[in-house]
C-alpha cells in the first residue's frame, strides 16, 4: 500500500506548488475513516482509494482532485459526511466527492437498473466538473486491475460494462493510455482464451523482430538528423486487443497483419512535423492511401498528429506518427493535459474539443429519449473513426467514418436536417444516402415543410441524427392524430348541438386530465379518449338524448360514407407514420371512394365505400373518419384487392390467370384454392395493383380467358 510520504512526493514532482498539508489531511483521514475495512483480495480498503490517487498522478490533475480521489469512498463506505468534508477540506472538495458518491450508488444498483439510465447520470455527473470523470476513470481502471478476485459472472459483467462504456469514454476524452488497459484487461476476462493466444504470438514475434525494432529506430533517426530535424523515436507495439479486433473485423489471421509495429517521432514544432514527413516519403515509399493529416484536423478528442504507412528497411511495412512534444502530451494525458484547475469545466469550453463532445452529449439528455436509445447513439459516436468534412463555407464537420449527407445537416443544424432533401457532393447533386469522404464538400438542398421521413432512422450513423429523426417523425405522427381528433371532435360537439373552440377545450383540461389542447386532440386521434367524453368535460350539464343520438349517428353515418367532403383526411397509401391501414378482407385501391374507421390503439383502416364490413360500425359514428386519396398518378406505388374466380378444373388452367396478372404488371401476393366441384375449382387471388382502372383491365382480361367461368372482386 501507497505510504503517505509517497503520495505527496508522487503530486510534488509534477506540482512543486501542491498544499503538502491538504495531501496529508486527506490521507490521514481516509485511514481513520475506513479503519479495518478490507477488500475482496483480502487488502486494506484504503489501499484502492490511494492506488486510484496514483493512477490520477500519472495524468498530473491538480491536488484536489487526488484528495477528491482518496476520499471518493468515504461518504459512501464509512460513517463520514460530506458536510464533514465541506467542513474539512472545502466546498470544492467536497462538490468533487459528492459527485463521485452519486455514481457509486449508480454501481450498486446496476444489476437492477438499466445501464443506459446509469450512463445518462453518469454523464449528467461529470459534465459540469471533468475532474469527477477523471477519478472514475481511474477507480474503474483499478477495479479492472483487481477484477480476477470477483466471481467469474461478476467479472464479465463489469468487463463488458468497461469495453461498451469506459474505454470508449477514456478514448473520447482523449486519454489513450488508459483506453488500451481497459480494453485489455476487459479482454482478458471476456475471452481469455483469445487473449491468451494472440499475447504468445505476440511474444514469439516480439523476439524474433528485435533487431528489426532497433534497425527502424536507428534508420529513423539517423535520416531525420541529417536533414536537421532532430526527432526523438519511440517504437511501439499493438495491443491484443487491437489487434483481436482488426482481425475480427477485416476476417483475417494473426500472420496477415502488416502493421502490428509503430513507431512514433516526436520532434520540436509543427513546422518540423511537416519537414519530418517529406523526408520520411523522399526515403521510403509511402504506401498509397495511409496518409492522415491530424494537424490541420484534429480529433474530436483533440488528438493531432501526422500519420503515414512507408515500406522501411527490409521491405517491410512501417506505421509512423509524427507529433510535437505538445501533441504527445495531449495523446497521452487526453483532457488531463488541460489546466482543469484553474477555472473548472467552464475553462475548457473553448479550448478542448472533448469537452464540446461531452457537453452535446449531455445536451441529447433533455431531448427525452428513453435511457435505451440514448445509450445506442452514445455507444454510436464513442466508436466510430471519423471523417472531415466541409460546408460551402469552409466550416469543418467531424463525422463518424460511415456518415452521409444526412448526418451531415443533422451535425451543421437539426432544422437543416429536418428540411434537407437533397445534397450537392463537391459541386455535384448526390443521394443524400451517400457515405462521405475525407475532404467533402457538402452543400444541403432544403425544402420549407419537408419533414424527414422515418426510413432515414436506419440510414444513419450518429446519435444526434437518430435522436432528431425519431423526434420528428413522433411529432408527424402526434400532428396527424391530433389532427384526425379535432376532426372526430368538430363531429360530435356538432351533434350534441353545442358549439366548440379551443378556449372551451383549454377550460376543461383540468376535468380531462390532460395538460394541452394538443394532448386531448391526439389523444382522440389515438382512441384513447372517447369523443363523448370530451363533450361532457366542456359541458359538464349535458346529457345525450339516446332516442335523437341514435338517429343523429345513423344520419352522420351516411353522410360520412360519401367519402368526399372538404375537409377529408388526406391518406399516403401505406405510410405507416400515418397510423394507416387497409381492410384486411379486399383491401382498397385509388379509384374506390372510401371511409376511415377509427380503431383505438391501432389507427385508421380504410374500407371501399361498398364494404359490407362497414355494418358493423353502423353504431358507432365517432369512428368514422372521412377520408379521400391523395396519391400522384403515377407514383408506382401498389395497393391491395382481392378477386374470387371459378375457374375450370383442367390442366393449365392456374396457369392461364397467373400468366394475365403477370401481362398486366400486377403483383400476386397469395393464391388459395378451394375444389368445389369436380368441374370448377374456386380460386382467390389476393394482388397489389396501381388503382381502379389497373383493377378492371386485369379482370376484363381473366374473364376473356376459356379457363375462366366467373371473376368478382371481394370487398369483404
Amino acid at each position: 500500500m501507497m505510504r503517505q510520504y509517497d503520495l505527496v512526493e508522487r503530486v510534488k514532482r509534477y506540482d512543486p506548488g501542491a498544499d503538502e498539508a491538504l495531501l496529508n489531511r486527506a490521507y490521514v483521514y481516509a485511514m481513520v475513516a475506513h479503519g479495518s475495512q478490507k477488500r475482496a483480495s483480502g487488502d486494506p480498503f484504503l489501499a484502492h482509494p490511494l492506488e486510484v490517487a496514483a493512477i490520477l498522478t500519472e495524468l498530473r490533475v491538480d491536488a484536489a482532485t487526488i484528495v477528491a480521489a482518496v476520499l471518493h469512498d468515504t461518504v459512501e463506505d464509512t460513517a463520514a459526511t460530506l458536510e464533514e468534508i465541506n467542513r474539512i477540506f472545502g466546498t470544492e472538495i467536497g462538490s468533487l466527492v459528492d459527485g463521485l458518491t452519486k455514481i457509486k450508488r449508480l454501481d450498486l444498483v446496476s444489476r437492477q437498473a438499466a445501464q443506459g439510465e446509469n450512463f445518462r447520470k453518469l454523464l449528467l455527473a461529470v459534465a459540469e466538473d471533468l475532474r469527477v470523470l477523471l477519478v472514475k476513470l481511474a477507480d474503474r481502471l483499478h477495479n479492472m486491475r483487481t477484477l480476477g478476485f470477483m466471481p467469474a459472472d461478476k467479472r464479465r459483467r463489469i468487463a463488458q460494462e468497461t469495453l461498451d462504456i469506459y474505454a470508449p469514454l477514456a478514448g473520447r476524452m482523449g486519454i489513450q493510455e488508459m483506453r488500451d488497459e481497459l480494453e485489455d484487461l476487459a479482454f482478458r476476462n471476456i475471452n481469455a482464451e483469445a487473449y491468451g493466444t494472440i499475447s504468445e504470438r505476440l511474444r514469439e514475434l516480439g523476439a524474433r523482430n528485435v533487431s528489426l525494432v532497433e534497425e527502424v529506430e536507428s534508420a529513423l533517426k539517423a535520416k531525420l538528423a541529417t536533414s536537421g530535424v532532430p526527432a526523438e523515436v519511440v517504437g511501439r507495439r499493438k495491443t491484443p486487443y487491437s489487434i483481436w479486433r482488426k482481425m475480427e473485423r477485416k476476417s483475417i489471421a494473426f500472420e496477415q497483419l502488416s502493421d502490428v509495429y509503430g513507431f512514433r517521432l516526436i520532434v520540436g514544432t509543427v513546422d518540423e512535423c511537416y519537414r519530418g514527413l517529406g523526408i520520411v516519403h523522399t526515403a521510403w515509399p509511402a504506401v498509397p492511401g495511409r496518409f492522415k493529416d491530424y494537424i490541420s484536423n484534429p480529433k474530436q478528442n483533440d488528438y493531432a498528429s501526422l500519420h503515414t504507412t512507408v515500406i522501411g528497411p527490409r521491405s517491410q511495412r512501417v506505421e509512423l506518427q509524427i507529433r510535437t512534444r505538445g501533441m504527445e502530451e495531449v495523446a497521452e494525458y487526453g483532457i488531463a493535459a488541460h489546466p482543469l484547475y484553474k477555472d473548472g469545466a467552464s475553462g475548457l469550453a473553448s479550448e478542448s474539443r472533448a469537452y464540446q463532445w461531452l457537453r452535446r452529449t449531455v445536451d441529447l439528455l433533455a431531448e427525452g429519449d428513453s435511457p435505451e436509445e440514448f445509450l445506442e447513439h452514445t455507444k454510436l459516436e464513442l466508436f466510430h473513426d471519423q471523417v472531415f468534412c466541409f460546408t460551402p463555407n469552409g466550416r469543418l464537420i467531424a463525422l463518424p467514418r460511415g456518415g452521409n449527407a444526412i448526418d451531415f445537416a443533422y451535425a451543421v443544424h437539426t432544422d437543416v436536417g429536418n428540411s434537407a432533401v437533397g445534397a450537392k457532393i463537391n459541386g455535384r447533386m448526390a443521394p443524400l444516402f451517400n457515405e462521405l469522404q475525407n475532404g467533402d464538400e457538402v452543400e444541403i438542398v432544403r425544402a420549407d415543410g419537408q419533414a424527414p421521413p422515418a426510413a432515414w432512422e436506419s440510414l444513419v450513423v450518429t446519435g444526434k441524427a437518430r435522436a432528431a429523426i425519431r423526434r420528428a417523425t413522433k411529432a408527424s405522427t402526434r400532428r396527424q392524430y391530433a389532427g384526425l381528433g379535432r376532426q372526430i371532435l368538430e363531429r360530435a360537439f356538432e351533434r350534441a348541438a353545442k358549439p366548440f373552440s379551443d378556449e372551451k377545450l383549454r377550460g376543461a383540461l383540468p376535468r380531462l386530465a390532460r395538460a394541452s389542447i394538443d394532448d386531448v386532440l391526439a389523444a382522440v386521434g389515438r382512441g384513447e379518449m372517447f369523443s363523448g367524453d370530451v363533450v361532457r368535460g366542456v359541458y359538464p350539464d349535458y346529457v345525450e338524448r339516446r332516442g335523437e343520438a341514435d338517429a343523429g349517428r345513423a344520419a352522420t353515418a351516411r353522410s360520412n360514407k360519401t367519402g368526399s367532403g372538404p375537409d377529408a383526411l388526406p391518406i399516403r397509401g401505406i405510410d405507416p407514420d400515418l397510423a394507416v391501414r387497409f381492410a384486411p378482407d379486399g383491401g382498397a385501391v385509388p379509384g374506390d371512394r372510401i371511409v376511415g374507421i377509427l380503431t383505438p390503439g391501432q389507427g385508421v383502416t380504410i374500407y371501399p365505400i361498398q364494404s359490407r364490413a362497414l355494418a358493423d360500425f353502423d353504431n358507432d359514428p365517432e369512428r368514422w373518419i372521412d377520408v379521400r386519396w391523395d396519391v400522384e398518378a403515377g407514383a408506382g406505388r401498389r395497393f391491395p384487392a382481392r378477386l374470387a374466380l371459378h375457374s375450370i378444373n383442367e390442366p393449365g388452367s392456374l396457369a392461364q390467370i397467373a400468366q394475365v396478372i403477370a401481362d398486366h404488371d400486377g403483383n400476386i401476393e397469395n393464391i388459395s384454392m378451394h375444389r368445389r366441384t369436380p368441374d370448377f375449382t374456386e380460386v382467390t387471388v389476393d394482388l397489389s395493383v396501381f388503382d381502379l382502372k389497373h383493377l378492371t383491365a386485369i379482370v376484363s382480361e381473366l374473364r376473356a380467358k376459356p379457363a375462366v367461368n366467373r371473376v368478382e372482386r371481394v370487398t369483404g
